[in-house]
């Protein structure tokens, strides 16, 4: 599935180095199409601070509903 940019998406895998888990949410900032196609995706914590900043591909994302 392709994503837009600012779309909002969730985790489907844990990042424990990042103190992310699975189900956190996070806002797509950037979209990449070389080599393969991957989104950049940032999480905040509930004061907008940046928690964690990740090159993520389709299969680790779904979308907010």
């Amino acid at each position: 599935m392709g994503y837009l940019q600012f779309d909002v998406v969730m985790l489907l895998d844990d990042f424990p180095e990042e103190g992310l888990r699975a189900g956190d949410s996070g806002t797509v900032i950037d979209i990449y199409s070389t080599p393969v196609e991957g989104y950049e995706v940032e999480f905040c914590d509930e004061q907008g601070r940046t928690l964690a900043l990740l090159a993520l591909s389709s299969d680790q994302i779904r979308p907010v509903k």
